[in-house]
């Protein structure tokens, strides 16, 4: 029996809250919002039940990504959660309950709501109107890329949570005051810097990457987004080499460079590396080569606490940096955004990287995406092309210059030729991303190209059962991670390795080494934890036949070649969440989990290895930072959850080859057809803000 309230909701009330615990139960909503909004019924007892519905609607929102819940669109909300229930067999609400055609006056007359714009009085709910240009017919959601034509006007009318609302604000706060003019640059020093890192090309079209450098230098805030291959890092490592040649100071220029997870820094330091070691030539390359340390997660740059959600540097403890290059950016949510803008100096300069069109952050909001709304469309005004052409030369063409571009998008650049995608992939990619299911199913049936595949239908559609009759996994699909195909390689590659063993005792990192980089050359990616298309299922399986075959002994929870991903930052150990290993025998010491950083071994003791779990398949989010030669992309029976940007960046996580293994093809077209679409103030916010 649940205790008593202290604070008794009134008698209707009382019995939503009562039938909201009911679907917590059976898990149509979270514990967490059945909970939530029984305390603020019982902080506001005269809360009607309505409202109530609508605070636990606000926090399931909240848990699929949303910032805030449109008040128009609550009507529709409260019908797909009473058909949830439904589904599920629980408890019906009575049809009375349903969000009013003045709920609006319900947010006014309750003590739990604060009404922007009047006496802040510190109440959790907020409600927040607006007027607000209406989207272009281009774009009738206001999607992200989309042009936004002004229309006219409409009322936006929104209820967050006062976390997520205070974060908006900042967010918006923080990047306004960064759009503001810098003090004008040298001018021809710029220029010449930038001709000599960016040689004129062969062909005609417009250098981008040179834009976005001469672009970063009128401001304190970069947004350079593209697809994989379109050369963000080589871009962003000619952008320190040129801020650092024009630095005011000699050594002066303290750069920083960060990325949402361990695996993603590693990377981003690497290729920064490699890119700085080809500009060596040019002065000063060498001496910012030395002085750039590690790149660091977000969490360990902003010194996270085990205790608490603050961290340790903010407004009152900035960063010491002049410029911060963050990798991965798609990949931030809302409140860490809010809290890297926060406490970064108002003087230094942010330089963001991310794919816009990538799966956004697990956590609530998809800061990088709505940043880039209109990127696609360029939408520089005559004043910005004039000044960059005058910088570097180049010219903005015409379709790209719309005088009433926004302040925010003068500061953002789209790079669009890939150098990596130009075969089969980069076009399955470019047609997952237009919405273009007949073309994308059209190249993965192509039988003349070995770079993408789609595993036959029929052969997925006879799962494996495992001894207590739940189905496992199909059998092509087993066999296709484990042998690969055509070229691709699969797991039995690594496995093979590992078997070998190291020629001799001094030899044993090399051999080390070269089994971590076999076991990356393929990764099955799932769209599922749960199920027979499931994470679980397919790592018991693949682990199964490896074993069946001889080249593992994959039984209990260790054994020798066991791929583990960390779960949970460790600083004492050195490993960081996404950090993928292996375990592996080391002589005298028995099993240790072996993580391959940069060009260097990290070795943990597995009995230390607490927060891990095997690598086999991994869910696509948690791939994002990482590539693998042969991807392959498991798609489940209709699912709700599947998305244009899941499958888009499932595809981009190959670099050579990729598979697609989806039992039912209208699956993937439904998926293709499925934008993501989350609420979400931010751009309105930074837009009102006074120039």
């Amino acid at each position: 029996m649940r205790p008593a309230p202290t604070n008794a909701p009134n008698a209707p009330t009382q019995r939503v809250l009562d039938v909201l615990h009911d679907w917590a139960e059976q898990g149509v909503l979270r514990r967490l919002d059945a909970a939530l909004a029984r305390f603020l019924a019982e902080l506001c007892p005269q809360m009607p039940p309505e409202l109530a519905v609508a605070v636990a609607l606000l926090a399931d929102l909240e848990g699929r990504g949303h910032t805030c819940v449109l008040l128009g669109e609550l009507p529709q909300h409260f019908i797909a959660l009473k058909e949830r229930a439904a589904t599920a067999g629980a408890p019906a609400l009575s049809p009375d309950v349903h969000w009013p055609n003045d709920g609006e006056r319900l947010l006014r007359e309750c003590p739990a709501v604060y009404c922007e714009g009047e006496p802040d009085h510190g109440a959790p709910l907020i409600f927040s109107r607006e007027r607000r240009a209406a989207p272009s017919s281009l774009d009738p959601l206001g999607g992200r890329g989309g042009r936004s034509t002004t229309l006219g006007a409409m009322e936006a009318e929104r209820l967050y949570l006062r976390r997520y609302w205070r974060d908006e604000n900042t967010v918006a706060a923080r990047i306004h005051q960064r759009l503001q003019p810098e003090a004008t640059v040298d001018a021809p020093a710029a220029a010449a810097l930038l001709a000599r890192l960016f040689p004129p090309a062969d062909d005609t079209e417009v250098d981008w990457q040179k834009l976005a450098c001469a672009l970063a230098l009128r401001g304190r805030f970069t947004l350079l987004t593209g697809g994989p291959g379109t050369g963000k890092t080589h871009t962003a490592a000619r952008l320190l080499a040129l801020l650092w040649a024009l630095r005011s100071q000699p050594g002066a220029l303290r750069v920083a460079l960060a990325a949402p997870t361990g695996k993603a820094a590693a990377r981003l330091k690497q290729s920064i590396d490699r890119e700085l070691v080809k500009l060596a030539a040019l002065p000063g390359v060498a001496e910012l080569s030395q002085r750039l340390g590690p790149a660091r997660t977000l969490h360990s740059l902003l010194g996270a606490r085990p205790d608490t959600r603050r961290f340790a540097r903010n407004a009152a403890q900035p960063l010491e940096v002049d410029v911060l290059l963050v990798d991965e950016a798609s990949m931030i949510h809302l409140e860490m955004m809010a809290a890297l803008l926060d406490a970064l100096p108002p003087t230094a300069r942010l330089i963001l990287l991310g794919d816009k069109d990538q799966l956004a952050s697990v956590e609530a909001g998809a800061v990088l995406g709505e940043l880039c709304t209109g990127a696609q469309q360029g939408r520089y005004t005559p004043q910005t092309a004039q000044a960059l052409q005058a910088l570097c030369g180049d010219r903005i063409p015409q379709p790209f210059i719309d005088p009433t571009g926004p302040a925010l998008l003068q500061r953002v650049v789209m790079l669009r030729k890939s150098h990596r995608f130009g075969g089969a992939i980069g076009q399955l990619a470019q047609a997952v991303n237009a919405g273009d299911a007949e073309r994308a199913q059209a190249l993965l049936q192509q039988t003349d190209g070995a770079a993408v595949r789609l595993l036959p239908v029929p052969q997925l559609l006879a799962p494996v059962f495992s001894p207590v009759s739940a189905p496992v996994a199909a059998p092509a699909l087993v066999d296709l991670a484990v042998q690969g195909r055509d070229g691709a390689k699969g797991y039995a590659h690594y496995a093979d390795l590992l078997r070998q063993g190291p020629t001799a005792e001094a030899d044993w990192d090399a051999w080390a080494q070269r089994v971590l980089q076999a076991f990356d050359q393929c990764r099955v990616l799932c769209a599922v934890r749960e199920g027979p298309w499931g994470v679980q299922a397919l790592n018991e399986a693949i682990a199964a036949r490896l074993d069946a075959l001889g080249l593992l002994h994959g039984r209990g929870a260790w054994y020798a070649g066991r791929p583990v991903m960390v779960t949970r930052n460790d600083h004492d150990l050195g490993v960081l969440n996404g950090d993928v290993g292996i375990a592996l025998p080391t002589g005298t010491q028995g099993l240790r989990g072996v993580f391959l950083q940069g060009q260097s071994l990290r070795s943990v003791s597995i009995s230390r290895l607490a927060d891990v779990q095997t690598a086999f398949a991994m869910t696509v989010h948690q791939s994002q930072g990482s590539e693998f030669d042969h991807t392959v992309l498991v798609l489940p029976e209709r699912h709700a959850g599947l998305s244009r940007e899941l499958i888009y960046t499932g595809i981009t996580r190959a670099r050579r080859f990729f598979t697609l293994a989806c039992a039912d093809m209208q699956t993937l077209h439904e998926g293709i057809q499925r934008v993501t679409q989350r609420a979400s103030g931010l751009l309105s916010r930074i837009d009102k803000l006074p120039a």
